[in-house]
C-alpha cells in the first residue's frame, strides 16, 4: 500500500521468529508487523495503514462511493477473517504445497473468498483485470496475501478467480515482493514453514 501511494519511506525488513520477537517490541507498539511511521503519523494496522495511504493517493479506493463502500466492505471482511484459511495455509511465497491445507473449514474460507471475488469483478471490473477494474488498488493489495496463498496451495477456485490471481501475481510489486522473498537467507526460514508436506 505504501509503495502504491508513492510514500517516501525507508523499508525495514526483519526477520520473523518462531515466538515473541525482540526486535519487532522495539519497533512496533503492538511488536507485530506492519507498522508504518510517515510524516509524524505512526500507524500499526495494515487496514488503516490503508486508509492512510488513501488519504495521500485517493484513487486507492474506487471514486466511485458505492464502489468505494464495496472495496472498503471486502477489504475489513478479509482483515478481520479468514482465519481457517491462515491457519491451514500459512502464507510462504517460496514453496509448492498444492492441495495440502484443505479441511473443510479451509475450503469454506476458499469459497467466500472465491464468491467476494467473483462477484466483485462482475460488478466493479469488468474494464481491467482487477477487483474494481484497471487499477490494482487497495482491496487488491489487501487480498494478495490470500492470492499468494491460493497460488502457493494450489487453492481450488473457478476460472474467474485463477485469471484475477495470474493479474495479481504479474503485477509489478508483487512480482518484486516474490524476487525479494526469493532472496532471503536461509537462516530467516522458519521450520513450522518450510516442512507442511
Amino acid at each position: 500500500m505504501v509503495r502504491l501511494a508513492g510514500l517516501d519511506v525507508e523499508e525495514k525488513v526483519i526477520p520473523l521468529e518462531a515466538g515473541p520477537s525482540a526486535a519487532l517490541k522495539s519497533t512496533s507498539p503492538t511488536g507485530l508487523v506492519p507498522y508504518l511511521e510517515h510524516d509524524g503519523a505512526k500507524i500499526w494496522d495494515s487496514l488503516a495503514i490503508a486508509e492512510y495511504c488513501a488519504e495521500l493517493a485517493t484513487w486507492l479506493w474506487p471514486v466511485d462511493r458505492i464502489a468505494r463502500a464495496h472495496a472498503r466492505s471486502i477489504s475489513a471482511e478479509m482483515h478481520a477473517g479468514f482465519r481457517a484459511l491462515r491457519m491451514a495455509m500459512p502464507m510462504n511465497l517460496g514453496r509448492d504445497y498444492s492441495g495440502l491445507g484443505q479441511n473443510p473449514e479451509c475450503l469454506a474460507d476458499i469459497a467466500r473468498i472465491d464468491q467476494i471475488f467473483s462477484e466483485t469483478r462482475a460488478r466493479f471490473g469488468a474494464d481491467g483485470p482487477y477487483l474494481f477494474g484497471a487499477t490494482f488498488g487497495a482491496a487488491d493489495a489487501m487480498f494478495a496475501p490470500v492470492v499468494a496463498r491460493f497460488i502457493t496451495y494450489a487453492a481450488p477456485v473457478s476460472a474467474a478467480t485463477k485469471a484475477y490471481c495470474v493479474a495479481v501475481r504479474a503485477h509489478t510489486l508483487v512480482t518484486e515482493w516474490y524476487e525479494l522473498a526469493a532472496q532471503e537467507p536461509s537462516s530467516w526460514l522458519l521450520e513450522k514453514y518450510e516442512s507442511l508436506a
